[in-house]
């Protein structure tokens, strides 16, 4: 994928209600800088200008967020009944995201499961970051859990890497990075998370790969081209598969419509079990998911 354009903006799903892109890496969903004219806010106005909502601060409500850094499937509901509709399935913790990244070194499982804590860091000059439990000036660290799944060793430039596709099953800012880090295989190209020494690559090798939204309107379920692969970037040289993409993401699709359908039955189960299922619903997670949903929905002006 070319560096982002105005006018090269990839599209990978549309309907009356909702529109995917592919967003490029090294460009923010909006801001409000005056020099800043490159934003995805500004692709969409230019590919759409009939879809832009005047009464929205960002003309578009974007349901969900991807770092400056990272490409890939991003969201876009087109009016505020499709938002209401995918913020109740963030809330319900019905949507399905994995992300595939680069990350250093060789990693000898082929697949972990990531559950170190993550906090504001509040060291001087670090409050940009993130940081795990433990860690020096580490506040109000909160639980997460990430899923890594080993799909390709091979070499980056000469350098060994692994190809993984990572889940992220909670939504921490900077989750995945900050957890890649944490183990010992930083993301590749991650300048911020490498302790600024990754600065060689051209970009951060991280990409939203897989977006499922089951929402009452329609299922939303799209991959967002791979673009590690050796045909588009030769640093890439892949030398043993571990696990095949197509058939991780059958698991992982496998996975969530199993979840939909039993949290569906919950929904509809009288007595002990709907108890059950609204205690859950109330978990310390849960409702920070469903404060962050809310503060996405009051960003863009939903309410």
């Amino acid at each position: 994928m070319e560096p982002g354009t105005i006018d090269n903006l990839c599209i990978l799903y549309q309907s009356p209600d909702f529109i995917v892109v592919n967003k490029h890496w090294d460009i923010r969903i909006d801001s409000k800088m005056w020099y800043e004219t490159l934003t995805l806010q500004s692709q969409l106005k230019h590919r759409f200008p009939e879809l832009a909502d005047p009464d929205t601060y960002y003309g578009f409500r974007f349901c969900h967020q991807l770092d400056f850094s990272t490409s890939g499937a991003l969201c876009v509901a087109l009016n505020k009944a499709a938002a209401g509709s995918a913020y109740k399935c963030f809330k319900d913790r019905l949507v399905t995201k994995a992300y595939l990244a680069l990350v250093r070194g060789h990693v000898d499982q082929s697949r972990m499961t990531i559950r170190y804590a993550i906090g504001k860091n509040t060291v001087e000059g670090m409050t940009h970051m993130m940081c795990i439990e433990g860690t020096e000036g580490c506040e109000n660290p909160k639980p997460c859990q990430s899923e890594l799944i080993v799909l390709e060793h091979g070499s980056y430039s000469g350098d060994p890497v692994t190809k993984v596709l990572l889940q992220p099953l909670t939504g921490r800012t900077h989750q995945l990075r900050v957890h890649c880090s944490a183990i010992g295989h930083p993301i590749v190209g991650d300048f911020t998370y490498s302790h600024k020494k990754d600065s060689g690559p051209y970009r951060m090798m991280l990409h939203a790969y897989y977006l499922r939204i089951p929402t009452s309107k329609e299922l939303i379920e799209v991959c967002a081209p791979d673009p590690f692969v050796t045909a588009l970037d030769g640093n890439w040289v892949p030398q043993r598969v571990v696990h095949r993409l197509d058939e991780t993401i059958q698991e992982l699709k496998d996975k969530a419509v199993q979840k939909g359908d039993v949290g569906q039955s919950q929904q509809a189960m009288p007595g002990d079990k709907g108890e059950e299922a609204l205690s859950k619903a109330k978990s310390p997670e849960l409702e920070e998911q469903r404060v962050q949903c809310e503060q996405w929905l009051a960003e863009w002006a939903l309410e």
